[in-house]
């Protein structure tokens, strides 16, 4: 079967490997679509801080669910995504509902090899119903929880206003999350066309780029937003942000830096800033994010600007980072 293999950063190789068989307690599932994330991206620049190479990257996923073994409830051939976030079930936030930081993570596509390729095989208590969602919107709902479980963790009350600095797939769904929790969103974006886009499929009436710092505080009448969301991943961007927040604010971070974060300790202290981390998602998060598209509250297959075949995505992954390049989301078509 094919797969594409990142050696080292910023080399991606197509390589072939056998199918995986199937084995106790896993599934073996068929991939349909693989969406290209931060991650993957950041993976390939060399800069994702929890990588090794080489690596199969992707766990943005849709697929088919081919044979299992121990999946109650699960049938062959139903479309499946995954929770890509294997947790060891013991450890202490384990034990306290948060394997979504379990002390020993083995993330798909970042600790162990992950979706790129034709077939996979990951543990059965993985797996998540596809329901009705078309591939697209499948490869999706991984992103989108983790944005989810972002807004989840800044408790947005109705009538907030909460700044989402980076108008990337992240940022985009923490928007629309953040509505979808009562908040009044403004975007921040250094590329504007993303805000662009935020303004017009998005519909988000305020839209900045960090140049416009009196305009962020005129819109906010002097008091500036209540909660702030990181979505870059950007150093300078995740340091600037507590400038953003009001007093008695809460600053999320959900995009992520390998580099030690520098906050002036008066600016962080006057405010009685609340500071949150925001990582990985869970399967409440995967549920809420399938039932908000199912609804019709969100339809993430609109930030999708590219598709590419999973036999051209290691000639043309580098195309990504180009300068100018307005992809918002890329897809990789693997099979029908």
């Amino acid at each position: 079967m094919n797969a594409i293999v990142c050696t080292a950063p910023g080399q991606m190789e197509q390589r072939s490997l056998e199918r995986p068989v199937l084995k106790a307690d896993h599934a073996i599932v068929k991939i349909r679509r693989v969406g290209i994330c931060g991650t993957d991206i950041h993976a390939f620049e060399g800069t994702q801080p929890f990588f090794s190479y080489p690596r199969i990257l992707g766990h943005e996923l849709a697929g088919e669910l081919v044979e299992a073994d121990n999946a109650p409830g699960f049938s062959k051939n139903e479309p499946v995504t995954i929770l890509p976030y294997f947790s060891c079930g013991q450890c202490i936030a384990c034990r306290s509902g948060k394997p979504n930081c379990c002390v020993s993570i083995q993330v798909f596509g970042v600790h162990t090899d992950g979706g790129m390729m034709e077939y996979i095989s990951v543990p059965s208590s993985s797996l998540v119903h596809g329901r009705s969602l078309q591939d697209d919107q499948l490869a999706l709902v991984e992103p989108l929880s983790i944005s989810a479980h972002g807004i989840r963790r800044a408790a947005v009350r109705p009538g907030e206003q909460v700044l989402v600095v980076g108008a990337g797939p992240i940022g985009i769904a923490a928007m629309e999350f953040a509505r979808l929790a009562g908040g009044i969103v403004i975007a921040m974006d250094v590329n504007r066309e993303r805000l662009q886009f935020c303004k017009d499929q998005l519909h988000i009436p305020f839209t900045l780029h960090p140049e416009d710092d009196d305009v962020l505080r005129e819109i906010t009448g002097g008091n500036m937003p209540s909660v702030v969301i990181d979505a870059t991943g950007n150093l300078s961007a995740i340091n600037k942000g507590i400038y953003y927040l009001a007093h008695g604010g809460r600053y999320v971070l959900i995009g992520l830096q390998k580099e030690e974060l520098r906050f002036s300790h008066p600016e962080l202290h006057k405010r009685e800033t609340t500071l949150l981390c925001s990582r990985n998602a869970t399967r409440e998060d995967f549920e809420y994010v399938i039932n908000a598209i199912e609804n019709g509250h969100t339809d993430p297959s609109r930030y999708i600007t590219h598709h590419i075949d999973l036999e051209n995505a290691a000639a043309v992954f580098s195309t990504l980072l180009t300068p100018g390049n307005p992809v918002i989301k890329a897809m990789i078509r693997v099979q029908d």
